[in-house]
């Protein structure tokens, strides 16, 4: 039994020390599921704590539901990134859609607002047999939910990879605006303050939730579909309605959503960050299904559920308001000053636990980690010379690049009114104005999985880097970020060596380039039979727009505007695009990440921007110099001609990923104050080429930009109709 909730023989000995006795199996359930990796990350705590966490605009770094950064005028953004990514490969519509609602239940618990919504997802090879449905499933998911409950879907990103063939990634991120002076904290305090449930009814599917999502797939996964939870969007909605008007009455002390491990964790963590003991009657929470036990309600991971903390004499204004909203509402409990969760149920005391062994006495691990082997560098003279307008056309068709509309066409991104730019638009970064104003958060999300897996450290550094850079080419300040970490098995040497130098390779890059992280959530056991996911350390940024008449993004273009490169060009084509596309090649030593540059030629485009010099802006990255170009051209409607190289080949020119670099758009009349500036400050700026009508030219080869658009446009729906 003990090995059936995730415990090893070693942790359950210790789990009866701490507790002087042996567990019943109500608190056998409750203590395996805060001791899973899920809930307490027992095996990347340790390394976590190397990232810098703090800022002068951070207001709130990890340890809450979501981060709180100060973006001016008493305005708070709050964000956070989660994996949904078990219950998304098991049952991809509701395990997308749940976790949509649970990133959403996170930031508005703070008191903000939702406004934006993103995803990063990671799918296995196209022709897998599993690719479509997922694919079909898991953008339904999301699509749905966050349409119903109105909040924009901006931004995001999709991979294919055989390497995900058994085991997805669906990251879900949800950034909000606040009053930076009415943040909401978990940390339950005082004695006998009533303990307030509201939301939906608690049912029996999740059980176990965080236990799977703690544990590596096999063969027989489809049996865990019950611990799969089903949202509904419309509960949400009201929940988010509700809360937001209870936390203006000034009646809460603390406020907490059930995620994983529903009630459990949410009245734990409450009551651990606080100091205080809970004791909860479980004859009062609501239910939607008859004879539910004391082990089934508490860990339910039912959706659209929160656990308030009161201050004394707001019982009654607080249920009305949630009875207004027709939510189930009830009071549930209390805190104590015992440090102790006790739980009752039928008059009997089925619970009684010590608050700190579920916590902070959890166990940690610093688990044997091995170093990646080094990847050769690839010799780009060994590469055979080819026709690069047809090596473009074939890279901008690969799935990791082919457009995406069949996927953002099924998401709202304009319901509420403020998003400026989204998937759809020429832009690095989604933006949406905060309401009212003129200013607005650019948020994105990066990685790069195949240089992760080829050199973790500088794998972790370059998501951070491309991070920073497309909040830099929309135009906003990079403030911070989240991350959500995807690896495998961290019981494998191997695994946690990709874990420890990804953490230390991201580390140092946020610290170089001013840009903490607030929040973030980790996600282990990614693999199935043995087989591990590519290392995928998601980073989420968010930057502030001062002011929306500054241009942004790379939509825009004027026949005969220059086209100059910042950064310098060496023709990187170790785990490129094109390698691996064109040429059948990966695993090669990634590009170098020089964190300086990273920062001088950021800081340089930053202030391009602010003195309006550049009319669009666009960060180099996949497929290099000329798919950058691509990109501004079928952005704009407007055709790119690139200049060839003296130096280097062709394949190394126009598609190597040398990091740190920008494509500018240039009127003439401002690129003689642009090349002082850059002298100036010592940055490489070059010129490779202009817009023209509507080709796109690379040296002597060329093509009609609609027919690149055509192609571009048809491989993912190809996909989903075969």
């Amino acid at each position: 039994m003990v090995a059936d909730h995730g415990l090893s023989p070693a942790e359950y000995a210790k789990l009866c020390e701490q507790l002087g006795r042996e567990p019943n199996l109500n608190e056998l359930g409750i203590c395996s599921v805060m001791w899973s990796e899920h809930c307490s990350y027992k095996s990347s705590r340790i390394h976590l704590s190397k990232f810098p966490t703090t800022g002068p605009r951070v207001i709130c770094g990890p340890g809450e539901n979501a981060g709180v950064i100060d973006i001016d005028d008493g305005d708070a953004a709050i964000f956070k990134m989660e994996s949904h990514n078990h219950p998304s490969f098991i049952e991809p519509y509701q395990g997308a859609a749940t976790g949509v609602g649970g990133i959403m239940r996170d930031v508005f618990t703070m008191g903000a607002r939702p406004v934006a919504l993103l995803n990063a997802l990671r799918f296995g090879a196209p022709e897998h047999e599993k690719t479509r449905s997922l694919v079909s499933g898991v953008v339904a998911g999301i699509g749905g939910y966050g349409n119903c409950v109105g909040v924009p879907t901006v931004g995001g990103e999709m991979n294919f990879d055989p390497g995900y063939n058994g085991n997805i990634l669906v990251n879900a991120m949800c950034v909000g605006i606040a009053k930076a002076d009415q943040i909401f904290y978990s940390a339950a305090k005082g004695v006998g303050n009533s303990i307030l449930y509201v939301g939906a009814r608690t049912g029996r599917d999740g059980i176990h939730g965080a236990t799977m999502a703690s544990a590596e797939f096999s063969d027989d996964q489809e049996a865990k579909r019950p611990t799969v939870q089903v949202g509904d969007p419309f509960t949400e909605k009201r929940l988010i309605e509700a809360c937001l008007e209870l936390m203006a009455t000034g009646n809460i002390i603390a406020i907490q959503d059930m995620g994983a491990a529903g009630l459990t964790s949410s009245s734990i963590e409450m009551a651990d960050k606080g100091g205080v003991g809970i004791e909860i009657d479980l004859d009062k929470v609501p239910l939607r299904e008859a004879n539910m036990t004391p082990y089934e309600m508490m860990l339910s991971e039912s959706q659209e559920r929160m656990l308030i903390v009161l201050k004394p004499g707001t019982e009654t204004s607080s249920r009305q308001i949630f009875t207004k909203w027709e939510l189930d509402v009830a009071v549930i409990g209390q805190t104590t000053d015992t440090g102790r969760l006790v739980l009752s149920h039928k008059d009997e005391v089925v619970c009684d636990l010590p608050i700190a062994p579920l916590s902070d006495l959890a166990p940690q691990y610093d688990r044997p980690w091995r170093e990646t082997e080094p990847a050769p560098v690839l010799d780009m003279s060994t590469l055979p010379l080819r026709d690069p307008i047809d090596a473009l056309a074939r890279l901008m068709c690969a799935p990791d690049m082919a457009s995406k509309r069949w996927v953002w066409e099924q998401y709202d991104r304009h319901v509420m009114g403020d998003t400026l730019a989204a998937s759809a638009s020429g832009s690095d970064a989604a933006i949406v104005r905060i309401h009212g104003s003129n200013k607005a958060l650019a948020m994105t999300s990066d990685c790069t999985p195949r240089y992760v897996k080829a050199n973790p450290y500088v794998g972790g550094k370059q998501a951070v880097a491309e991070s920073w850079r497309n909040l830099i080419a929309s135009g906003a300040e990079p403030i911070a970020i989240t991350n959500c970490l995807n690896f495998g098995n961290p019981e494998r040497p191997e695994i946690m060596g990709q874990f420890v130098r990804a953490v230390e390779g991201m580390a140092e890059a946020c610290t170089a380039l001013d840009y903490p992280v607030v929040s973030g959530n980790v996600s282990l056991y990614n693999e199935t039979n043995g087989a591990a996911i590519p290392p995928t350390p998601t980073v989420g940024g968010v930057g502030l727009i001062r002011d929306l008449s500054l241009p942004t993004g790379f939509g825009t273009a004027v026949e005969g505007d220059l086209l100059y490169l910042v950064g310098h060009t060496s023709g990187w084509l170790g785990s490129s695009l094109y390698a691996r596309e064109i040429e059948g090649i990966t695993g090669h030593e990634p590009p170098p990440v020089d964190l300086e540059l990273e920062h001088n030629n950021g800081k340089f485009v930053q202030s391009a921007i602010g003195a309006s010099l550049v009319r669009a802006v666009h960060d180099v990255s996949d497929g290099g110099l000329a798919a950058a170009a691509a990109d501004m051209a079928m952005a704009s409607g407007k055709g790119m001609a690139l200049e060839g190289s003296d130096i280097l080949p062709a394949h190394a020119w126009y598609f190597g990923e040398d990091q740190g670099r920008y494509l500018l758009m240039v009127s003439a009349n401002n690129l003689t104050r642009l090349q002082d500036m850059a002298r100036n400050d010592d940055i490489s700026l070059s010129y490779v080429g202009e817009v023209i009508g509507d080709d796109i030219a690379l040296g002597s080869s060329r093509m009609k930009l609609s027919e690149l658009r055509k192609q571009w446009e048809q491989w993912l729906p190809a996909l989903m109709e075969n």
